[in-house]
């Protein structure tokens, strides 16, 4: 039997489409905001198109986990990079979002990996609350990803109309809230897995007494 090529999959390679959709979207940004808007948020889009495909064709991966991950982080901060840019006064929170953003899901995707998980997405349903229904309700997690990405890309868009209609702002209102809230989720991650670690610490250092005794 032929050796699968895990790079031909067909959700890694909604994976790559995602990325080149996402390099578009940066390449726009600086002066055409209605295609970067588009690219950006298609590239969004089809993350929950590739988990989907992974499901029904049985071709999840470690390795389209991690390029999933990656590519959702590495959009999200260039384009707060981009807003920065743009709203050079609230600096601070975007550098606080990236950062938040980036460790949350680095450790938690770690830990993750260091207990045999083969996702960031698969948690110990025994853990936190808030986390299982956030990773185990996919329409939870697509109104949270998805309310968090608005809400960025409306501040980016915004900046380039001189009059912004009422309903425009109701909605960056209400995916303001979406965006704060996920980043009380990110902090929670970045809680959870860092006791995860310690725990992972503390049992390695009892093992290392074990054979020392």
């Amino acid at each position: 039997m032929a050796e699968e090529n895990i790079f031909l999959f067909i959700p890694n390679l909604i994976g790559y489409a995602r990325i080149v959709l996402a390099l578009l979207a940066f390449y726009f940004m600086p002066c055409c905001p209605v295609p970067a808007v588009f690219c950006y948020l298609l590239s969004a889009l089809l993350d929950a198109f590739d988990g989907y495909a992974a499901r029904a064709l049985n071709q999840g991966t470690k390795f389209g986990a991690m390029l999933d991950m990656l590519t959702d982080r590495c959009a999200t901060m260039c384009l707060l990079v981009n807003l920065a840019l743009l709203y050079p006064s609230y600096t601070f929170l975007f550098q606080l979002s990236m950062s938040l953003d980036m460790a949350s899901h680095w450790l938690h995707l770690h830990s993750s990996m260091m207990k045999g998980a083969s996702s960031h997405k698969t948690i110990d349903l025994s853990g936190n609350p808030i986390l299982r229904i956030y990773y185990t309700s996919r329409t939870v997690l697509f109104i949270m990803c998805m309310g968090n990405e608005l809400f960025f890309c409306l501040l980016y868009i915004m900046y380039f109309i001189e009059e912004t209609h009422v309903w425009l702002q109701g909605l960056l209102a209400v995916c303001g809230v979406v965006c704060a809230l996920k980043s009380g989720i990110s902090l929670l991650h970045l809680i959870t897995a860092s006791r995860n670690m310690a725990a992972l610490d503390v049992a390695d250092r009892e093992m290392e007494k074990g054979k020392t005794e």
